[in-house]
């Protein structure tokens, strides 16, 4: 898809992946319109840009500012969600869900009425349960018979059920893309919500003042995706699905905990004792991405090796942090 002059709608384009994806839509010509409750994202996200976007700092949850957003856009990437790492959605049910839910509605409602050309959902891998105590390769397939771990995988669930709706009964084209793992520049870093490479990162960088920390035994195992990678897998989906289908977005470079934790000590150059802590939160043990359909479909694979992304992170963490 060629995006010069096209007019594009980015919810939640202000947090973590949103921000990545917004760059590149401006590089490439499109007029960008970001909508953010700026909650949990940022508008210094956006800081070398703003003024090559218009952002709209809206909660989607009221689906006048929904329609509002939609105005005048040809394409949406809908990545707003109510969202947060492993403590978070553990934790939160009604909070995991209506939100998102709300949104979800409001969005394919006013795309519907404004004849939005395609709509991208970002989905998770937390639609999916796992299956077996070995590494679980999800297949697409796999989300049935559904039976997510928590309310944001049913909310993720029910968001992909609906694209798939408002296709068949109203020609709406769109897409799903289950995003496993995305971690990158932006990510946040709050204690309570943060993702397991920001997490470790921050810790890594305050140690000794803050504890390093590892939820679990260490021997949970990822694949993870960076940021950049799948703000290019958008694109892909976006010209090759259009029927509401979900697709896998995911690396098959699969680590284990310990060793990501390992890895991230290298990286900050000091002398740091993992602490393992058992009670604490791990969702699913051992998962990554079948990434056969991807690779088929899309004719694409993440091209950033983990090693590489890790340390791009890593050193943007130092930055941030160091600065604070």
């Amino acid at each position: 898809m060629k995006w010069n002059g096209s007019r594009v709608l980015v919810t939640g384009g202000a947090g973590f992946i949103g921000s990545h994806l917004v760059r590149k839509l401006v590089s490439e010509g499109a007029t960008v319109r970001v909508a953010d409750h700026l909650s949990r994202g940022s508008a210094a996200n956006l800081q070398d840009i703003l003024n090559e976007v218009e952002l709209l700092a809206v909660d989607l949850t009221d689906p006048h500012n929904c329609e509002a957003a939609c105005k005048g856009i040809d394409h949406i990437f809908h990545l707003a969600a109510s969202v947060g790492g492993i403590q978070y959605i553990k934790k939160e049910n009604v909070g995991g869900s209506t939100p998102s839910l709300l949104m979800n509605t409001n969005i394919l409602e006013a795309a519907r009425r404004n004849d939005i050309q395609h709509i991208l959902f970002a989905s998770s891998a937390c639609v999916y349960r796992e299956k077996s105590l070995a590494l679980n390769n999800f297949v697409e397939e796999d989300a049935y018979p559904a039976q997510p771990a928590t309310t944001y995988g049913w909310a993720k669930l029910m968001g992909e059920i609906q694209c798939k709706s408002y296709y068949l009964d109203y020609g709406l084209r769109s897409c799903s893309a289950r995003i496993f793992n995305a971690y990158g520049e932006n990510e946040s870093f709050d204690a309570k919500s943060a993702h397991v490479i920001p997490s470790l990162i921050r810790k890594a960088i305050n140690y000794p003042e803050e504890r390093f920390l590892v939820f679990g035994d260490g021997k949970q195992e990822r694949a993870f995706l960076y940021a950049k990678d799948c703000v290019e897998g958008f694109f892909r989906c976006m010209d090759c699905i259009e029927d509401g289908s979900p697709i896998n977005l995911g690396s098959t470079e699969v680590i284990s905990i310990a060793d990501l934790a390992t890895k991230i000590i290298e990286l900050s150059g000091k002398k740091i004792e993992i602490e393992f802590d058992p009670s604490g939160p791990q969702g699913t043990h051992r998962y990554c991405a079948d990434t056969s359909k991807m690779e088929k479909v899309l004719k694409w694979k993440p091209p950033t090796p983990f090693a590489v992304g890790l340390k791009n992170t890593f050193d943007w963490g130092r930055r941030i942090l160091v600065a604070a």
